[in-house]
C-alpha cells in the first residue's frame, strides 16, 4: 500500500481546509494511511510531517507497521500527546478533528491539556471529513486483496451447500461457514454470520440462531470475510425442498431487480439512479413494499462505508468504489429472501466480485 501517497493526498486536503494541522483518532483511518493495525493509537498529520502516538504495548509492531509517519511511544492518552505535538510545530495555529469520532467529554480533555492561550481556538470540528473521501476510492493493492476475498466468499458458499440440510440448526450453519472461512486465511467475519430459515427468512438481519432447519422454505446466506484488513460481503438465498408457487415468483423478482441494478453501476451514475433501477423492478411486480432497506453500500476495510446506494442518493460512482447490490423482499411470518454482489466500478461499467451462482439452487 502507498502510505506515502495517501498522506500526500491528505495534506494537500488539510491545506485547502485552511488548517496546519490533523487530528486523526478512528483506528480504521490510521490504518489506511500508516498501516498500523493497533487497538490504541492517534495520528497528527501536518503539511510537512506525521507522526503516530501508542503505548509500550506496540513498540515492535508500530515500529514493523507504520509507514510515512515516526513514531512515539507514550504513556498517557495518545490523543493528548498527538495534540501537544501538533500545538508544538513551528507555525502550527488551527488543528483539525473529526467530530463524528470525537466526544465532548475527549474534546474538553483535549483542550484542557493545551497552553491556555490555545485552548478555545487550536482544534476546531471538520466540516466534512478529510480521511474517509481518501478511502473511498480503491487502488489497485485494494481491489486484489478484495477480489480475492470475494472469490473466498463463493468457495465457502460452495462448501455450505454441502452443509446445509433439513434439522441442523442454523447456529451449526454459521460454524462451519465461519470456521472453513479461517482455514481460507480469514482474520475474522465481516460482520456476525445471518443464517435465518423457514419464517425467519423474513428478518432482512437474521442472525444465525438455534433454530433448525425447516424441510422446506428459503434459507439465507448473509456473510463476509476479513482478509488483511479488508472486508468481503455476499448474500444467497437457496430453497430446501421445492419452492411454492410464491416463493418461485419472489424469487424470480429479486433477481431480475438484483441484475437490473448490477447492470446500472458506471461511472457517473448516481447512487440513487442505482437504487431506482432495482426498486422499478419490484414494482413492477407488486413488491417494491416488501423491499425494506437500500440497494447497497460501499465495503472496504469497514463492512459499511460510503457511498450508499438508496432512494434520492445524490452521489455518483466513480471508478474504483466498491459496492454492494443487495435487493430483498420481507414478509413477516411468512418468508423473504436477498440476493448481494459486491461490485467494483470500472470506467467501462461494474465489476461482480462474488460470481458464485444465483440461479435458484433448490436442496
Amino acid at each position: 500500500m502507498d502510505h506515502v501517497r495517501r498522506l500526500s493526498q491528505l495534506r494537500r486536503r488539510i491545506s485547502k481546509a485552511g488548517l496546519t494541522g490533523l487530528l486523526v483518532t478512528q483506528l480504521i483511518d490510521i490504518r489506511y494511511l500508516v498501516g498500523f493495525t493497533g487497538s490504541s493509537a492517534a495520528l497528527a498529520v501536518t503539511r510537512r510531517g506525521a507522526r503516530l502516538f501508542t503505548d509500550g504495548r506496540y513498540t515492535a509492531q508500530a515500529a514493523q507497521q507504520v509507514k510515512g509517519a515516526q513514531v512515539e511511544i507514550v504513556s498517557g492518552p495518545p490523543a493528548i500527546s498527538a495534540v501537544q505535538w501538533l500545538a508544538a510545530q513551528p507555525a502550527s495555529t488551527i488543528a483539525g478533528f473529526d467530530p463524528a469520532h470525537t466526544t465532548v467529554a475527549e474534546l474538553t480533555r483535549l483542550r484542557s491539556e493545551l497552553p491556555s492561550k490555545l485552548r478555545r481556538t487550536f482544534l476546531t470540528p471538520l466540516a466534512a471529513p478529510l480521511v474517509e473521501p481518501l478511502r473511498l476510492i480503491k487502488d489497485d493493492g485494494e481491489l486484489a486483496i478484495i477480489r480475492e476475498n470475494a472469490l473466498i466468499g463463493c468457495r465457502l458458499f460452495d462448501y455450505i451447500l454441502t452443509v446445509i440440510r433439513p434439522g441442523i440448526r442454523e447456529i451449526e450453519v454459521a460454524a462451519e461457514l465461519e470456521y472453513k472461512a479461517r482455514l481460507h486465511g480469514a482474520e475474522g467475519m465481516s460482520f456476525e454470520t445471518i443464517v435465518a430459515s423457514g419464517e425467519r427468512s423474513a428478518l432482512p438481519h437474521g442472525k444465525a440462531s438455534t433454530a433448525p432447519l425447516p424441510r422446506k422454505g428459503f434459507v439465507t446466506l448473509d456473510f463476509g470475510i476479513i482478509r488483511e484488513g479488508y472486508c468481503s460481503d455476499m448474500t444467497r438465498t437457496v430453497c430446501l425442498g421445492a419452492p411454492r408457487s410464491e416463493e418461485r415468483k419472489a424469487y424470480e423478482a429479486v433477481l431480475e431487480a438484483q441484475q437490473a441494478a448490477v447492470e446500472a453501476v458506471s461511472a457517473g451514475i448516481s447512487c440513487g439512479e442505482v437504487d431506482e433501477a432495482a426498486r422499478s423492478v419490484l414494482r413492477k411486480s407488486g413488491m417494491a413494499d416488501a423491499f425494506s432497506h437500500s440497494t447497497g453500500h460501499g465495503v472496504g476495510l469497514e463492512i459499511h462505508e460510503h457511498p450508499r446506494l438508496g432512494a434520492g442518493q445524490k452521489t455518483r460512482l466513480q471508478p474504483g468504489m466498491v459496492v454492494t447490490i443487495e435487493p430483498g423482499v420481507y414478509w413477516p411470518g411468512k418468508f423473504g429472501l436477498r440476493i448481494e454482489d459486491m461490485v467494483a466500478v470500472t470506467k467501462t461499467g461494474g465489476q461482480v466480485l462474488t460470481p458464485a451462482p444465483k440461479a435458484l439452487i433448490e436442496l
